[in-house]
């Protein structure tokens, strides 16, 4: 299927807005849903919603083989060992603070060190500087290259014997840079470091394989790769997760409780207290079962054309500027001498163009790029080179109408 024939599958996207065909350019905020997960998610509801892991009857046993089949859909998307590995949470800023509080408070002390860099995401900067306030650990900050990419290098000088945690990101979602996070997981196990990956940005769009990255933790979002909201991954060696303790207490993660001690269940459920994300489980392993039927490689590859081409004809605009390297995953970061990103994305969004605008939750980045806020475009499967040539129609008029303001 070409990018047109995929978007059919996308409802929301057969719609005007503001009296335009909608031009979808925020993915990194929020994939569009296809038809196959919208009605991956209805037919629980409709036909056997039911909790799961408790009941013997009928619903309660399709409910269960629907949450735990997701399940392996997702070991087999990421290449974990095993499904004990796969804890299912609210999304990545809660795999986050599972592993910070769960692993990292009670291993990382006064004195040890967490490296981290000045890109992340704030659900990958504030669990970390929070840590390193509850333990007295140092937090250090990989230094970024001229473009805002962290080199190989530069992460061998910055993690040492005393560093005890290296959390990193993927993939940018502000400069859709690349990170080494393989060459960067050798350096702190190295080093006898563990490693924490958001891929938060890199699962709907390359193949994330965590046996071959050899990180320890990685978490990622299910509704930035054409899922529902309100699921996300939380993947852990089991070494590690066996010793980590439960952030949320409950039911269904308990095995024995006594009136003063109670006792976990086994992996992954001693993680996924009270009733689970069961419909968000079932819409994210429809998600998994549509992206894989297009292939990682082919979205690469589109979204590696349509990015191409979106900074070669942004890169004609004068007075705009693009921030981040050359080679890039699938989004463009900009700012305009005439106007206010703000304002970019309300006279783009006149024109039934959606495009984000704001800090993107990354302030530290913002202030190395010293800039307030920058505009972004951000693509998927569904977006085409029209809707590059929209973006650029939109912009040549948000400068044309704030330069005649101001002039």
């Amino acid at each position: 299927m070409n990018a047109k024939e995929i978007r059919e599958l996308f409802p929301i996207l057969n719609q005007q807005v503001n009296g335009h065909p909608l031009v979808y350019l925020d993915s990194a905020a929020t994939s569009q849903k296809p038809v196959q997960v919208i009605e991956a998610i209805d037919r629980y509801y409709r036909e056997y919603n039911s909790n799961v892991h408790r009941g013997v009857h009928t619903l309660g046993t399709l409910a269960t083989d629907g949450y735990e089949g997701a399940r392996e859909k997702v070991r087999g998307f990421i290449n974990a060992k095993e499904t004990a590995e796969i804890i299912f949470t609210r999304g990545t800023t809660t795999g986050v603070n599972f592993v910070a509080q769960g692993y990292a408070r009670n291993f990382i002390k006064e004195g040890d060190e967490i490296v981290i860099t000045q890109v992340e995401h704030h659900s990958n900067f504030i669990p970390w500087q929070q840590i390193a306030k509850q333990t007295g650990a140092t937090l250090k900050f990989i230094p970024l290259a001229e473009d805002g990419t962290i080199t190989v290098e530069a992460a061998e000088q910055t993690i040492t014997a005393n560093t005890k945690l290296v959390a990193l990101g993927y993939v940018s979602n502000v400069l859709g840079s690349i990170n080494p996070v393989k060459e960067v997981a050798a350096i702190a196990h190295r080093h006898g470091a563990v490693i924490f990956v958001d891929a938060a940005q890199a699962a709907p769009h390359i193949k994330v394989d965590v046996q071959d990255i050899d990180c320890d933790f990685l978490a990622f979002s299910g509704h930035k790769m054409a899922g529902p909201t309100g699921i996300g991954v939380l993947y852990g060696k089991r070494k590690w997760l066996e010793k980590m303790e439960p952030v949320e207490f409950g039911g269904e993660m308990i095995d024995f409780v006594d009136l003063y001690d109670s006792t976990w269940k086994e992996l992954p459920w001693k993680f996924e207290g009270g009733t689970p994300i069961i419909a968000g489980a079932i819409g994210l392993g429809a998600a998994i079962d549509f992206i894989e039927s297009i292939g990682l490689d082919a979205i690469r590859e589109h979204e590696h054309k349509l990015v191409q081409y979106a900074m070669d004809q942004l890169s004609t605009i004068e007075g705009l500027t693009i921030y981040g390297p050359k080679e890039r995953s699938g989004l463009v970061t900009f700012t305009m001498q005439e106007a206010h990103p703000h304002d970019i994305a309300t006279v783009l969004d006149t024109e039934g163009i959606a495009v984000r605008a704001g800090h993107h939750c990354c302030q530290p980045l913002m202030k190395w790029l010293n800039v307030s806020s920058t505009a972004r475009a951000s693509f998927y499967v569904y977006n085409t080179e029209e809707d590059v040539d929209a973006l650029v129609k939109g912009l040549i008029k948000t400068k044309e109408y704030f330069g005649n303001v101001f002039s």
